[in-house]
């Protein structure tokens, strides 16, 4: 199930407050500044920094690739 567009504008990372990729394939929304994914649970982000990952440096750059071909980004402001 995709994330609404509207909501990405709006999602931001709980601990930087930057904006986050979603990658919708993996269900989970990406912090690239901080190499660390949330997931997404039956269509919900769980934006808590408990239930993150931090991703070692190898899938950091296998995510960035992902990315770098067009995924959508939420942005801190609407």
């Amino acid at each position: 199930m995709a994330l609404d567009p509207g909501l990405l504008e709006i999602l931001a990372c709980p601990d930087d407050k930057g904006p986050l990729r979603y990658l919708p394939d993996e269900d989970i929304l990406y912090n690239p500044r901080l190499g660390r994914t949330y997931p997404i649970q039956e269509g919900i982000p769980v934006l808590l920094i408990s239930e993150s990952t931090d991703l070692d440096e190898s899938e950091r750059r296998r995510l960035d690739e992902i990315t770098t071909d067009g995924s959508q980004s939420s942005s801190p402001e609407a």
